[in-house]
């Protein structure tokens, strides 16, 4: 059994690394931390060859690299150049979660799936064009739903669609959705299952009337923390709170178990050096998460 340390590369593309990023790390078990701001793709190279190159293959599984930051575009950026720099057998893991968006996607989707089999449900995502609405959408798809693409512009809808596509994802199971068209919206919370609200903070996207008169709704998630909330009547603290038909989730509701995503997933990065978490992949450690509860673990 090696006893070499577990070292945690921290690539953050803020102009000073995330301190909640790090608490989380230092909590999940890791014994050093090296932290690095400002990060730029050109900066990635020799910042991963230093991870590859400083212990044998048999002990790079307790080498890894958290990429985060404000900027998801960017995090996927340096991600992305990090893994491309990697090859055989000098590899470290790598985990990608930017602001937050892929375990945030990841807890809302396990949250709704508590209440409601995904595959063949419709499911309303508002703000789908920004970075945790587009995993949201991408998790959805993924587990057999059809997912309203929901945005303020048919033309950035349709982009996000293009890009979902390009990440493997069935087209058939993307509609855009103009989420200011009244009639529009109606239609599509009529027609489904689910809805989750992944704007900006302190935007209001959906209003407690219009909520209420989707009666086929079953679970509603609203991501935001901040007020006024994103959909209207939904708490942040709300965690399965039960109004009617529907099962409600607030952004603090959601956030524990996004919390413990976040905290194994750094710990599952030491268990090999091969792997590249994203949202899938967190998906994955949460719903472990989840049967272990059930289990009373």
């Amino acid at each position: 059994m090696s006893n070499k340390r577990k070292i945690l590369i921290q690539l953050d593309t803020n102009s000073k690394a995330s301190v909640f990023d790090a608490v989380v790390a230092i909590d999940a078990g890791v014994d050093h931390l090296l932290q690095y701001s400002n990060v730029k793709q050109e900066d990635v190279r020799s910042l991963v060859h230093g991870a590859m190159y400083t212990r044998g293959p048999q002990d790079l599984k307790h080498t890894a690299i958290f990429v985060g930051g404000g900027s998801v575009a960017h995090g996927e950026a340096i991600a992305q150049a990090a893994f491309e720099t990697l090859h055989d057998p000098f590899r470290v893991s790598i985990m990608l979660d930017s602001n937050g968006s892929n375990s945030t996607a990841a807890a809302a989707v396990l949250c709704a799936q508590q209440h409601l089999e995904i595959r063949d449900s419709f499911s309303v995502v508002l703000a789908a064009t920004g970075p945790v609405g587009q995993r949201v959408s991408r998790i959805l798809a993924n587990l057999g739903g059809k997912v309203f693409i929901g945005s303020r512009s048919k033309e950035r809808a349709e982009e996000t669609i293009d890009e979902l596509v390009q990440a493997d994802v069935e087209r058939s199971r993307l509609i855009p959705l103009v989420s200011e068209d009244e009639e529009a919206l109606t239609g599509a919370l009529i027609r489904s299952q689910a809805v989750f609200a992944c704007g900006a903070a302190g935007i209001r996207l959906l209003t407690a009337e219009r909520l209420a008169s989707a009666s086929s709704l079953r679970v509603a998630v609203d991501l935001n923390a901040v007020p006024p909330e994103g959909i209207e009547s939904i708490g942040v603290f709300d965690k399965a709170v039960e109004r009617g038909n529907r099962v409600d989730y607030g952004a603090l509701g959601v956030g524990g178990l996004k919390m413990k995503i976040h905290k194994a997933s750094i710990a599952a990065l030491f268990e090999s050096n091969h792997r590249f978490l994203d949202c899938q992949e967190m998906l994955s450690i949460g719903t472990d998460i989840l049967a272990q509860q059930n289990r009373g673990g």
